[in-house]
């Protein structure tokens, strides 16, 4: 008898150019049958930024699912057969307007196990200086932080995006920023 849990059936269903619904019917060993959701979505980058004075980039963007303009790290979806370190650079450069001196990849994760099918793909980037004039995205306001006031701004939830606060601590992890300023005042 084969490998169980295993999926009987799967459709997916198109809601718009950014998202679909799947389907999965799911057998288990002791006979039953289950129907489970997911959003299916293209995959995505999360990018941890320095700048050449030491700052950190983030935009801030109305978000619907939350009714309310957030801060996060510049960020986008991968576009069909992009390499996602590309998609970095590119969203980098159209989010915050500096370009990328040197990309590093921190790792690719999965967003949410439970409920997503793409994966998230974090990275470092050491930005070079931003070129005089240069425009940003319509619709995102950018700000420059210091690691202390990205910390207030964690916790004080105006930057509430788990995904992007886990690649902050990636970049910590393998040694690219200094966590110690991510603390508590």
């Amino acid at each position: 008898m084969g490998e169980f849990p295993k999926i009987k059936s799967r459709s997916q269903s198109e809601v718009s150019p950014w998202m679909s619904v799947i389907e999965r019917e799911v057998a288990y060993k002791n006979g039953t049958t289950e129907l489970y959701h997911a959003v299916g979505q293209q995959d995505y980058v999360g990018i941890v930024a320095l700048t050449p004075d030491g700052r950190i980039p983030v935009v801030r963007q109305y978000r619907p699912a939350l009714e309310r303009f957030t801060w996060e790290l510049p960020a986008g979806l991968v576009d069909k057969g992009e390499d996602p370190a590309l998609t970095c650079e590119r969203e980098l450069a159209e989010e915050t307007g500096y370009p990328s001196k040197a990309v590093h990849a921190l790792g690719i994760y999965s967003p949410c196990t439970s409920r997503l099918s793409n994966m998230m793909y974090s990275f470092f980037v050491e930005a070079g200086p931003r070129p005089a004039g240069q425009t940003i995205e319509a619709g995102i306001e950018l700000n420059l932080v210091t690691p202390d006031e990205l910390a207030a701004m964690i916790f004080s939830g105006e930057f509430p995006l788990q995904l992007h606060i886990g690649a902050l601590m990636l970049a910590g992890m393998r040694g690219f920023i200094d966590l110690t300023a991510f603390k508590p005042r």
